[in-house]
C-alpha cells in the first residue's frame, strides 16, 4: 500500500495549491506586526450537509429550497466560498489578504441527491465545495458512483478522504483502534488514487468522532487538515479538529443559517480536558481558557442537555451540565457577545459515550 506523503508532497512542491476565489490579493512580509494581527483576524464559517432534496431522510436533509435559500444568502452578502483545502490555506498563510467573509460548503457520504440535486444549485451561483466520500460504499445503494465522482470532480469539487468503511472507531477495543483507523483510512486513499488518480490532504471524521490517537494518525499520514462535528468558526487554532455547523433537518431555515454565517469564533487559548471521549464522572466538567479581549465572557450563554453549573474565573469558564449526560453524542456550547458592535461567538466542546451504541 503506497503512503500519502510521497504523492502530497510533490505536489505542494511542484504548484501552488489553488486558493479561494477572491476580489483582492496582496502579498506582504510575515513578518510586518500589522500582518500578523491581520492574520490573527481570518475566520471561515464551515457548513456541512449531506443529502439534497431527500425527504426520505429528514435527519440528514435539506430541501432544495432551503439549500438555495442559503446559497442566495452566501451570494448576495459578498462571501467568498472555498473549498475546504483553500480554507485551510487561508487560514494558514500570512500572506493571504484577509476577508471579512468567508464560507466553506461540505458535503459527507457522497449521496447521489448530490450530483442531481446539490451540485445544479452550486453551479448555478459559481461556488465550489468539498465532498468527503467513504469509498466502500461508492456505487451502492443510493451513493454515487466512481463515474459519478469524476463528474463532480471535474465540476471543480474537491473530493475529499472519509475511511473507507464509515465505521463507528470509537467502538473498537483501545488497544486494536489505531491500527485498525489508520489501515482503514489508508485503503481509502488507495481506492480514490486507483479509481479517480490522486490522493486527497483533506479528512473529515465520521461522525465527528476521534480520540487524540486517531487525530495524530490523521497528522502523521499527511493530511493537511481534518473536519469534525461540532459546531463553531474555523479559525488558526488547530487543523486537525476543524468545527462545522451541520445544516440538516431542523437547522436548515434560512434564519438559522444567517445566524452561523454571520457567527464569529469564541477562540480557545487551551481547555481541559482536550479528549472528546466521556470517562469518569458523568456529567464531565470541562474548563476552558479563551484567548480574546474583544469578547464580553460576562454576558456568556452555556447550552447543554441540562442546565448549566458555571464559573467564570478572568477568561477562564468551567463548565458542568447539572444533569448526566445521555445519548452518544452531546455538546456544551458556549456564545458571547463582541464588547463592541453586534457580532456573537461560539465554542462546542462535544462529549462522546462509546458505550452507548448507535
Amino acid at each position: 500500500m503506497r503512503s500519502i506523503l510521497f504523492c502530497v508532497i510533490p505536489v505542494i512542491l511542484m504548484c501552488t495549491i489553488q486558493t479561494c476565489t477572491s476580489k483582492q490579493e496582496s502579498r506582504v512580509h510575515d513578518a510586518d506586526p500589522s500582518v500578523l494581527e491581520e492574520h490573527n483576524k481570518k475566520e471561515v464559517v464551515v457548513f456541512v450537509y449531506h443529502r439534497f432534496g431527500d425527504n426520505r431522510y429528514p435527519s440528514t436533509n435539506i430541501s432544495l429550497e432551503n439549500f438555495k435559500n442559503h446559497l442566495e444568502y452566501l451570494n448576495t452578502h459578498d462571501f467568498t466560498v472555498c473549498t475546504f483545502g483553500e480554507a485551510v490555506d487561508y487560514i494558514n498563510n500570512p500572506n493571504r489578504a484577509y476577508e471579512q467573509r468567508v464560507a466553506c460548503i461540505t458535503i459527507d457520504d457522497g449521496y447521489k441527491t448530490f450530483i442531481s440535486n446539490g451540485l445544479p444549485l452550486l453551479n448555478k451561483f459559481g461556488f465550489k465545495a468539498t465532498l468527503f466520500i467513504n469509498s466502500e460504499s461508492v456505487g451502492g445503494g443510493d451513493f454515487m458512483d466512481w463515474n459519478e465522482l469524476r463528474q463532480v470532480n471535474k465540476a471543480g469539487i474537491e473530493i475529499g478522504n472519509h475511511s473507507h468503511s464509515h465505521a463507528y472507531f470509537l467502538n473498537t477495543p483501545a488497544n486494536d483502534r489505531s491500527d485498525f483507523f489508520k489501515q482503514d483510512v489508508l485503503k481509502c486513499q488507495e481506492e480514490i488514487e486507483n479509481h479517480l488518480g490522486f490522493y486527497p490532504d483533506v479528512f473529515a471524521y465520521p461522525y465527528g468522532e476521534f480520540d487524540l490517537d486517531m487525530k495524530s494518525i490523521i497528522q502523521d499520514l499527511g493530511f493537511k487538515a481534518a473536519a469534525a462535528q461540532n459546531s463553531g468558526v474555523m479559525h488558526l487554532h488547530d487543523n486537525f479538529a476543524i468545527p462545522r455547523f451541520p445544516m440538516a433537518g431542523p437547522y436548515t431555515q434560512i434564519d438559522g443559517f444567517k445566524e452561523k454565517a454571520k457567527m464569529k469564533a469564541l477562540r480557545v487559548k487551551r481547555k481541559h480536558p482536550e479528549s472528546f471521549l466521556l470517562s469518569g464522572d458523568n456529567p464531565p466538567t470541562l474548563r476552558v481558557e479563551f484567548d480574546t479581549i474583544a469578547v464580553d465572557l460576562s454576558r456568556y450563554n452555556c447550552f447543554t442537555q441540562s442546565e448549566c453549573e458555571t464559573l467564570l474565573e478572568g477568561y477562564t469558564l468551567t463548565i458542568k451540565a447539572k444533569k448526566a449526560l445521555s445519548g452518544r453524542r452531546n455538546l456544551y456550547t458556549i456564545t458571547a457577545p463582541s464588547r463592541k458592535g453586534s457580532d456573537w461567538h461560539w465554542f462546542s466542546h462535544l462529549w462522546i459515550r462509546p458505550d452507548i451504541k448507535e
